[in-house]
């Protein structure tokens, strides 16, 4: 069994990943609570759907923005202290939360700006933290890290909304909030504890701060063709094949239910990842990373297909009751997918630390967090309006399918990535 449950190794050897995972993952959740909270504090302000939907903008300008310079910011300050002052930034953002709800503010705009800066803040936060994390373990062990990582991220998905929602029914918006401030401090208190991580010498850095930093990072991920497949294969899948957006419709008009099949179907992807991750021991003995990453997309893509074979099969009827059978093939299917994108997840982000070199993976990992972000909204635009044209289950059949076709053409394309040696990483 040691051999198939997650690998703890990373989690024994270095206390300061311990602190680290583990602060990350509490405050992950504690995130997730607030993404519910404001969305419903919104919704009572407004009685809009559309205002619910700005918020998202609201987050993903800055996030694409912030996210490449902070990349650079990273790879030109110690590590440490850029992840404190962005986390920092980020929990004054979620005392603004709390004190605005506890003082009954209704101005939504308010809650935008709020939102955008800590949606900032995480863009700078995030590629810090991932390029820290190289420096306290072994290449070896970064699989292991990953999965690990995967496995918090999916847990606080699959509790912290259902939390979120009972705390602002329970209590209100501003206890909700105040919970994911004190979770925060988890965070704080790792990063802390952390020692100085400066970027390493480099010949090629630039000697001030600027857009040209940014764009030699670019540049230096047109000319890396394995790091840059992880990124092309991870867009082919959220693009053709992100399912969410048609999960409000699926629940009214094929599987019943209506809010609550929505939430069922959400968890069963990050459940599905959960899995995956407690099952991960044996990938950290993994030497063709780029094959393993190729094979977990294609079950990727097969199971949104799947997916949209129960709702072909299912019919759009808007049955008043919900289907039983139909509904237990649909979460066993995107739980499969779930844990297909927990495999991919956990090695492409595996060749981005192991392959790039100290002075380029903070722009890197910037990049990583444009692609993670803005990959899922533009495969909901995509299947959002496919579904217009052919119904949701159809979508889902065909957007599966393109998802494994462009694949394999990226695949046959670029051969080096399919013989990527982690033994010998080359970017």
């Amino acid at each position: 069994m040691p051999s198939v449950l997650v690998d703890l190794t990373p989690v024994r050897v270095s206390p300061a990943f311990r602190r680290l995972w583990l602060g990350l993952s509490v405050a992950n959740l504690g995130a997730q609570l607030t993404v519910v909270a404001v969305g419903l504090q919104v919704y009572a302000l407004t009685s809009s759907t559309l205002a619910v939907g700005v918020l998202g903008v609201c987050a993903l300008v800055p996030l694409v923005v912030f996210g490449l310079y902070g990349g650079a910011l990273v790879d030109h300050y110690d590590r440490r202290t850029v992840a404190l002052v962005a986390s920092v930034v980020s929990w004054v953002a979620v005392l603004g939360l709390v004190t605005q709800a506890a003082l009954g503010n209704e101005h939504v705009g308010l809650l935008y700006g709020l939102v955008a800066v800590q949606s900032a803040a995480g863009a700078v936060n995030s590629p810090a933290r991932s390029a820290i994390i190289p420096r306290l373990l072994e290449p070896r062990l970064m699989p292991a890290a990953n999965a690990l990582q995967t496995i918090g991220w999916n847990t606080a998905l699959t509790v912290g909304p259902l939390a979120g929602a009972l705390l602002v029914a329970g209590v209100g918006y501003a206890w909700a909030y105040a919970v994911d401030a004190v979770l925060f401090t988890f965070a704080l208190t790792a990063l802390l504890r952390l020692p100085p991580v400066p970027p390493e010498p480099s010949a090629h850095r630039r000697e001030r701060l600027g857009l040209g930093s940014v764009v030699d990072g670019l540049r230096y991920l047109g000319t890396q063709r394995n790091v840059r497949m992880t990124f092309l294969v991870d867009l082919v899948a959220m693009i053709t094949a992100m399912p969410r957006v048609l999960f409000p419709a699926v629940g009214v008009l094929y599987l019943g239910g209506g809010e609550t099949t929505t939430g069922v179907l959400v968890a069963a992807i990050a459940v599905g990842g959960v899995v995956a991750g407690l099952f991960s021991g044996g990938l950290a003995r993994v030497r063709w990373q780029g094959r393993i990453i190729a094979v977990a997309i294609t079950a990727w893509g097969l199971s949104i297909v799947a997916f949209g074979v129960v709702l072909v099969t299912a019919g759009r009827t808007t049955p008043d009751h919900v289907l039983p059978v139909a509904l237990a093939l649909a979460v066993v299917t995107l739980a499969l997918a779930g844990a297909s994108d927990t495999v991919s997840a956990v090695f492409r982000q595996t060749i981005l630390q192991t392959a790039t070199p100290d002075d380029m993976r903070g722009r890197l990992q910037g990049v990583f967090v444009v692609v993670v972000a803005g990959g899922p909204r533009l495969g909901e635009l995509v299947l959002g309006a496919l579904a217009t044209r052919v119904g949701e289950g159809w979508a889902a059949v065909l957007g599966g399918a393109a998802c494994v076709v462009l694949l394999w053409v990226l695949v046959r394309a670029q051969r080096t990535f399919w013989r990527y040696d982690a033994l010998h990483p080359t970017p």
